[in-house]
């Protein structure tokens, strides 16, 4: 089979079983979602929904978060894990939300990934979901359910993005972002996977390997 028959079959089968797969933060504000992506590295999703409804309740506009201390920022983002580095990244994001790009959050993953903090991750999510500009999210799921696929050999995030790229149209690459965190959380977890139960286990490597 080649790569572009497997990418093909992956791509239909994961279209079946999670037909309305959508971004799991809360998406009401395009500044707030670039926070809670920000907030959502090594935190589920869950977790950082709640915590921002409380941090933008205390600081509804990105120019109080630039105000505010890190200290401050930190005490409230606390329960979403690395909170000291993800006080300074919500900062400084903020920061240059107000001062450097008037207001408006650049559609380029270059500039975001200029900010602390921000990798290639959260600057492909932002445009993505803001400006529905093509780009693939690889997280802790994608990257793994990818590999055990087969559809990469590769574990660093931003070659397992590459390889992606080469196989599936710039049509798909947001949704297919979050169908595979779908398809992680459901059956292709980490320590468990539900092989007998997945949907793509007719022809997911792993599978058929053992």
């Amino acid at each position: 089979m080649t790569d572009q028959e497997l990418a093909d079959l992956t791509w239909n089968a994961l279209t079946a079983a999670f037909p309305d797969s959508s971004c799991s933060l809360d998406t009401d504000r395009p500044e707030r979602l670039a926070i809670r992506g920000i907030l959502s590295a090594q935190c589920t999703d869950v977790r950082v929904n709640i915590t921002s409804g409380i941090l933008f309740d205390k600081y509804p506009e990105p120019a109080m978060l630039s105000s505010a201390t890190e200290s401050q920022i930190a005490e409230i983002i606390r329960p979403c894990g690395l909170y000291k580095a993800k006080a300074k990244s919500v900062k400084a994001f903020c920061t240059k939300l107000t001062c450097e790009w008037n207001g408006k959050i650049p559609n380029d993953v270059q500039m975001l990934m200029e900010v602390p903090g921000v990798g290639r991750k959260i600057a492909n999510l932002i445009v993505g979901e803001i400006y529905r500009t093509p780009a693939i999210v690889v997280d802790t799921h994608c990257k793994r359910v990818m590999y055990r696929i087969g559809l990469t050999d590769r574990k660093e995030p931003e070659a397992v993005e590459k390889d992606l790229m080469k196989v599936f149209g710039r049509d798909k690459w947001i949704t297919l972002g979050h169908m595979a965190v779908d398809l992680g959380r459901k059956y292709c977890t980490a320590g468990h996977p539900g092989c007998d139960i997945c949907p793509l286990s007719s022809f997911c490597r792993r599978h058929i390997d053992g």
